[in-house]
């Protein structure tokens, strides 16, 4: 559980002094949350307690009566719009992993003492705002609190991002890149560059083009599809969404062969995804609720898989398009909750590949 001794800095006070990473983080998903999310709020409110609370708006001081469903999110609490927090994530001093989801333990500090904010720098310059030292936790913990595993009541796998000793330094190195621009304001050690605090992912068109390869092999009636999942982290993690693959083939410019028609799901090992079900096997759209996992479909960190399939007997120079999408609210989900904002429920390219019969 969360422990927040020290006295707490708004994300607006750290605006103060990094401004170029304020505006990075306050473009970033990870500055959503139940207030500015329409997805994340349509889903909390299917629940009877609000069971996000501990990575969505951590630094709230009322986590526990939320999570026990005394009390709901409310915007008169700061700590609870600045969503995760800049204060939070600098305060992770150990994370301990757990069956149900880990543990994150923040720093303490005494009474009357600024906060200690953890950060890259052996001897950072003196603040008025905190006393930042030194912490192996980007190395190791910082994103594993949050995006290590999850667990419903039941004990059933809600996802699973990161596996055994892979700790946090990948996702760093990936999602926060080094960008030019000086960490801090008054940049006395005249520093040119800092890690970037977009956390670009799935929404970044540039993440979702690099984050898997496509390879077309095509001669008589066989056509084969290899995927390499290029990511550190399986191919579906967050189990509202979905992935797919849309096959085509064309001559004179005529569709004569595609792998679905409308439901993606109609080509199974095509379709990334994770399903959740009942006691009964009967479809649970929101995993709170599940008893067990249903139809799984995924590809692990740098897996490969490939897809084949039986098509009309080919011609030279007919032409196949295969096109990765992913769907941020996969259907049931989105039909659950009433969710229907095109940002959410519109597919998004990932990648697309094109080639001709010889």
């Amino acid at each position: 559980m969360p422990l927040l001794c020290a006295t707490y800095l708004s994300n607006k006070s750290c605006n103060e002094c990094h401004p170029d990473i304020y505006r990075e983080y306050q473009a970033s998903w990870h500055a959503k949350t139940w207030f500015n999310d329409a997805f994340h709020k349509k889903v909390a409110g299917k629940i009877p307690v609000y069971d996000c609370g501990r990575c969505h708006m951590p630094s709230a001081k009322n986590l526990k009566d939320m999570e026990e469903g005394r009390t709901r999110p409310n915007p008169i609490h700061k700590r609870q719009k600045d969503a995760i927090s800049c204060f939070y994530c600098h305060t992770i001093a150990y994370v301990r992993a757990a069956h149900r989801f880990n543990e994150i333990q923040t720093a303490r500090q005494a009474e009357g003492y600024k906060p200690t904010l953890y950060g890259a720098l052996e001897n950072p310059d003196d603040s008025d705002k905190h006393a930042m030292v030194h912490s192996p936790i980007y190395e190791k913990y910082a994103c594993l609190g949050c995006h290590g595993h999850k667990r419903n009541g039941n004990g059933v796998l809600i996802f699973q991002t990161v596996e055994g000793a892979d700790g946090s330094k990948k996702c760093i190195e990936c999602h926060m890149p080094e960008t030019s621009g000086p960490p801090e304001k008054m940049n006395k050690r005249s520093r040119q560059v800092h890690h970037s605090h977009r956390f670009a992912g799935i929404h970044s068109a540039a993440m979702r083009q690099k984050s898997v390869d496509i390879a077309v092999e095509a001669a008589g009636e066989s056509l084969s599809v290899k995927l390499k999942n290029k990511m550190g982290h399986p191919l579906i993690i967050q189990p509202g969404r979905m992935k797919y693959l849309h096959i085509e083939i064309f001559r004179d410019g005529r569709r004569i062969w595609q792998n679905f028609a409308d439901n993606p799901r109609d080509d199974r090992q095509a379709c990334f995804v994770t399903d959740f079900v009942d006691d009964r096997g009967r479809p649970v759209a929101i995993p709170y609720f599940a008893k067990k996992r249903g139809f799984v479909n995924n590809l692990g960190a740098g897996e490969e898989k490939t897809l084949r399939y039986k098509v009309p007997s080919l011609h030279k120079d007919d032409r196949i398009v295969v096109e990765m999408f992913v769907v941020l609210a996969k259907p049931s989900c989105a039909k659950a909750i009433g969710l229907d904002e095109k940002a959410f429920t519109r597919p998004l390219s990932m990648k697309r590949v094109e080639t001709k019969v010889k």
